[in-house]
């Protein structure tokens, strides 16, 4: 097994300034859409970041301060990142503009993240910062908008932070409601950073764990899931941005490949893009054998996307036992429960309408519920009603404790209140514990509430994938009662493919009902097709049913608009205008 690595106790600042941090695979490795790499080591990482740290103290930047970043996946986000944390500030990254075409939307939405962190100061890339004027125009931070280059000049120096101060402002997903700052002490990122290092050295028979990630370090399971053990260990990590693996799934693969990758996560529609999009083709030369940690977290587990992956991918050496169901929230640093990591993944079909009831239990005919395993060390999960704990078998609200739960979300003590109850978190989601393993049922807030039983919407959702002219993982599914109707019905918001054709769409709605009721025994009241791109989503690209619903009641549940370079000019010309008025 590899050693352990000396940092017990330590804050992340104290792992980067560590002169024992590097090595001959202390690598950091940045891939562009063709796969050409960008390397730095991580002592370089550091002496950046303390560049970057003096130039924030020189700027003014006093300790516990915040600062939004707003970067793609690249050597700049590191910088600025711990750049901030060794000048005792508190980074709050949040995700760059990808859709073009819904600016005004996401100008609203960041500057609402900019005035919750209640920072002083926003960093962004230069081609970031192009296009961010509206943000700055609405939120006016005191020092501005700046680039790494518009720092002032400042020596090199850190200053000391602990255990209790802050350490990062990260945003919940806002399914459900608009993201909500969730502090983090450092004590909190290091203890889950430890524990996520201790489970994988466990695991990795002697291998060095490098990492392989394309997920967007604005989010928990990308920047805290993957480089902060990289940091601790001191390991290989190459990164892509989210878009080069949208653009290019099998990029993800190859990568795997080349570079050894041990440990990679990704969510569940991840899988499933890898099986629509990637052709043998592409595989050519392609070796997954040494691909042992495959998570799946962040979303629904879709089983048969699970067994299809493995099927497909096992003739390039991919191992069953290495996909892995897990579960997290932001809420908790990251990650709370892990499959087995020796073993294929494991699931139960239960009987829908016991579900629905509260009841879990087993039915060889009911709805497959994937196992996302049981507590990392040093974690607790319990199954709650309004009354207090339920016994094994029981469905009601998850509850998690361990070292890594949030501090508070930011300025909101009535929402802090209510989500940590004596040392408790409560998730939010709603799921029973059978055979000692945990296993969701669905998220409370969007629980379908038909004839006054709660159903989960994925299975609702996740039955349509796979019809000829849907777009995998692109479904909502929401209970309402239309006026005048006398009870909640269910509606389902489908986008179909850019390739569909007429003929497909006039049948894709009789596809999508028979395929819902085949697999869930519901039945939609009405199935609207919509156009791609159309549905909201949150940062990390969770779609946001009770948005959907409501941009529909309200006529605006429309497709971004087309981008062309007149629009980008326009996007430019606008940002800089939102720059002069800020001013």
């Amino acid at each position: 097994m590899p050693e352990r690595p000396p940092h017990s106790g330590q804050t992340l600042c104290e792992v980067l300034l560590d002169t024992r941090l590097g090595g001959h695979n202390a690598t950091l490795r940045f891939l562009d859409r063709h796969g050409r790499a960008d390397e730095q080591d991580w002592a370089g990482t550091r002496a950046r970041a303390l560049a970057v740290a003096g130039q924030l103290i020189a700027l003014g930047i006093r300790h516990g301060e915040r600062v939004v970043l707003v970067y793609a996946t690249g050597p700049e986000f590191f910088a600025a990142f711990f750049g901030c944390m060794l000048a005792g500030a508190v980074p709050c990254p949040v995700y760059p503009p990808v859709r073009l075409g819904r600016m005004d939307e996401y100008h609203q939405r960041t500057a609402r993240m900019v005035e919750l962190a209640g920072a002083r100061l926003m960093l962004a890339s230069g081609r970031v910062k192009r296009v961010v004027g509206g943000v700055v125009e609405r939120v006016r931070p005191e020092l501005g908008c700046r680039t790494l280059e518009e720092l002032p000049a400042g020596a090199p120096q850190s200053r000391t932070v602990g255990l209790d101060d802050l350490a990062m402002l990260q945003f919940s997903s806002g399914t459900t409601v608009e993201p909500k700052p969730v502090a983090l002490s450092h004590g909190a990122v290091m203890a889950q950073t430890r524990a996520l290092v201790d489970h994988l050295l466990e695991h990795a028979d002697g291998v060095p764990v490098t990492g392989v990630c394309w997920l967007p370090l604005y989010h928990d399971m990308g920047l805290i899931g993957c480089v902060f053990p990289s940091l601790v260990l001191g390991g290989e990590l190459t990164l892509m941005g989210p878009e080069v693996f949208i653009g290019r799934p099998a990029l993800w693969l190859q990568t795997l490949s080349k570079y050894g990758g041990v440990v990679s996560p990704a969510p569940n529609f991840a899988y499933g893009l890898c099986l629509d999009r990637v052709k043998d083709a592409d595989m050519e030369g392609v070796d997954l054998s040494r691909w042992r940690v495959a998570l799946n977290g962040a979303e629904p587990v879709a089983p048969q996307v699970l067994r299809d992956f493995i099927a497909r991918f096992s003739q390039w050496g991919f191992q069953p036992q290495a996909l892995s169901p897990v579960y997290g929230l932001s809420e908790a640093s990251l990650a709370l429960t892990f499959s087995a990591l020796d073993k294929p993944f494991e699931s139960g079909r239960f009987n829908a309408q016991r579900l629905s009831e509260g009841r879990a239990e087993l039915d060889p005919h009911g709805s497959e519920i994937v196992s996302v395993g049981v507590p990392l060390r040093g974690f607790y999960i319990q199954i709650r009603d309004e009354k207090g704990p339920l016994s094994d078998g029981h469905v009601g609200s998850v509850w998690a404790k361990g070292p890594s739960l949030m501090r508070e979300y930011l300025g909101r003590p009535d929402l802090t209140a209510r989500a940590l109850v004596d040392g408790w978190l409560d998730t939010g989601d709603q799921g029973f514990v059978h055979g000692g393993q945990l296993y969701l049922s669905g998220r409370i807030k969007d629980m379908l509430i038909l004839n006054g039983r709660n159903h989960a919407p994925h299975p609702v959702e996740q039955a349509v994938d796979g019809i000829p002219g849907v777009r995998t993982g692109c479904a909502a599914a929401v209970s309402h009662r239309p006026e005048g109707a006398a009870s909640e019905q269910l509606v389902l918001f489908v986008e179909h493919s850019e390739r569909a054709s007429t003929a497909e769409k006039s049948e894709l709605p009789k596809a999508c009902n028979q395929a819902v009721v085949a697999a869930t025994g519901l039945a939609c009241a009405q199935i609207l097709l919509l156009p791609p791109g159309t549905l909201p989503r949150t940062s990390s690209g969770k779609i946001r049913r009770a948005q959907t619903l409501s941009q529909h009641l309200r006529g605006e549940l429309v497709p971004p608009d087309r981008v062309h370079l007149l629009k980008v000019a326009g996007i430019f010309a606008e940002s800089a205008r939102g720059f002069w008025r800020a001013r």
